[in-house]
């Protein structure tokens, strides 16, 4: 399989994933306020579950490196996301969504740091920032597509939350049926890498003992910076319910938006990327700074335009920054590199989530103030390091 059909397969693989998980994603805050939570709460559970999903893989990382059972962790993780999102729909106390809501981020940590080592593979032949925002691309239409059915569903049952996620049990299956075939057709993908020379994958192997370059924790820190004044989507989506701005079937409907320019917003930075570098990535903390200046209003038009800046923001989020870890570091301890880069993400999104919802449940003029500290002293960090790609 040439490595742009493979980039193509992995990507309608999480075409079906984000199908899936998206789509549940994109009324997390809704269903968590009809159970009872406050603002708060909804920030704290999606905050721990954007953290699980990234800090987890400072284990899954070095596991899937030590083993280079790629694919097996890639199906493993897979597996835990389209199971647990159906059932969520079906979860009759708070804490039973909580728990599911977190599990299904876990899975996500499982599969990344190996399902995105397969992908730099291709990617080295493709092209980095091409493509990554490919497949990033494709990753969003399934998260387009996704909450569009959940809304539709909602609509048609009166806001009925379990046949509305119980859709995405089929989409579920096709994920797992198309890993598989491609498991089966290319199952050494580092034949694609030619420079360094591929190493033999073999199981148990240990990883070779490379020392993360500089440049590398330049990027973590950048980013770690822009992500803790990054408000998840769940806050956004509670304010909007709460405030009576848009009914809760427009909430995915909205989300299904911001998910399209997300993958506007990969393929742009990702070519950008390939022919300009690092300097790429001052577009995140910029776009980040004007979610909340319009997020968090009262007027519909401007919390839509909000939305889909935040949106922008996870393209460049999804795309540049894994190709850059990609360059950086060579394929023996690639998985473990993206495992300690999101690990890092992690714990700064789990701060951002709990800030985000404290701060709105306050004083939504100092959750603005805020945000634009942190994202201002953002841009001071990538301007003093100047990183550069190795």
């Amino acid at each position: 399989m040439r490595p742009w059909r493979f980039v193509v397969a992995l990507g309608t693989v999480s075409l079906l994933a984000d199908f899936v998980y998206e789509g549940a994603r994109s009324i997390t805050g809704p269903l968590l306020a009809s159970l009872g939570a406050s603002a708060l709460v909804v920030g704290v559970v999606t905050g721990v579950g954007e953290a699980a999903a990234l800090v987890l893989r400072l284990a899954s990382g070095p596991m899937a490196d030590r083993t280079r059972r790629f694919w097996a962790w890639t199906i493993a993780g897979y597996a835990l996301t389209v199971v647990t999102v159906p059932v969520l729909g079906l979860a009759g106390a708070l804490w039973v969504a909580s728990a599911l809501v977190i599990a299904e981020r876990v899975g996500k940590a499982v599969r990344s740091p190996a399902k995105d080592t397969l992908l730099s593979h291709a990617t080295a032949a493709t092209g980095r920032g091409r493509g990554f925002a490919v497949h990033e691309a494709m990753d969003q239409v399934g998260a387009v597509v996704g909450p569009l059915v959940v809304a539709g569903v909602l609509a048609a049952t009166g806001d009925d939350y379990a046949p509305a996620l119980g859709v995405l049990a089929a989409p579920g299956v096709a994920v797992l049926g198309m890993l598989v075939w491609l498991r089966a057709r290319v199952p050494y993908p580092t034949a694609y890498e030619t420079a360094p020379a591929p190493e033999p994958v073999v199981a148990g192997a240990p990883a070779a003992r490379v020392r993360l370059p500089r440049a590398f924790w330049v990027y973590a820190a950048f980013t770690a910076a822009t992500l803790t004044g990054f408000a998840t989507f769940g806050v956004l989506s509670y304010h909007l319910v709460e405030r009576d701005l848009l009914p809760t079937a427009g909430v995915p409907v909205l989300y299904a938006a911001a998910m399209g320019v997300d993958a506007l917003a990969a393929l742009a930075t990702g070519w950008a990327y390939d022919r300009y570098g690092a300097s790429t990535l001052a577009a995140l903390p910029v776009l980040a700074a004007g979610v909340p200046l319009l997020a968090f209003t009262n007027t519909v038009a401007l919390v839509v335009l909000g939305a889909l800046l935040w949106g922008a923001a996870m393209g460049v989020q999804e795309s540049t920054l894994r190709a850059t870890v990609a360059d950086l570091i060579p394929p023996g301890r690639r998985a473990t590199a993206y495992g300690l880069f999101a690990a890092v993400m992690g714990g700064a999104t789990l701060i951002g989530g709990i800030l985000a919802g404290a701060l709105y449940s306050r004083s939504i003029p100092a959750l603005i103030a805020v945000t634009l500290v942190i994202q201002a002293l953002a841009l001071v960090l990538l301007a003093a390091t100047r990183p550069g790609r190795s």
